[in-house]
């Protein structure tokens, strides 16, 4: 398995940061073909998602996560910003990891489809993610 970490930079607002590109970069990198792209964030506060990015839909999911998990007190989790509570809930409805197939090099993707990183934690704007290869 070929395996590197990367730093990403959030910064102080609720994001959805496309990874796709730095995920071709790694497939270069490591000169694949056939396999698997396996993304992890060890981090309790942040998921992944595959969805379009540029049209609207990385706002609608913000939204979105914003109507079901409102930064707002009714959280237990207490420490940090208001509301921090609900980041540490949003891994449960975007995981913290996404596997891709890859062909021929190749993530096979589909036409509109982008890996993304999901950060709501306006208190940690520095994320280290893990993108590794499985040879198929």
């Amino acid at each position: 398995m070929y395996s590197t970490e990367i730093e990403v930079r959030t910064g102080g607002t609720a994001v959805v940061h496309d990874l796709t590109k730095q995920a071709e970069a790694f497939l270069a990198e490591a000169d694949a073909g056939d396999g698997l792209l396996h993304v992890w964030v060890p981090h309790a506060t942040a998921g992944l998602a595959i969805l379009e990015t540029g049209a609207g839909s990385d706002d609608d999911l913000l939204a979105a996560l914003d109507d079901l998990l409102p930064r707002d007190e009714r959280w237990r989790h207490r420490h940090g910003s208001r509301g921090h509570g609900r980041d540490h809930v949003l891994p449960a409805f975007l995981p913290p990891y996404a596997s891709v197939p890859v062909l021929g090099g190749v993530l096979a993707l589909g036409t509109w489809q982008s890996i993304c990183l999901v950060d709501t934690n306006i208190d940690n704007a520095v994320r280290r993610l893990r993108f590794s290869f499985l040879a198929g």
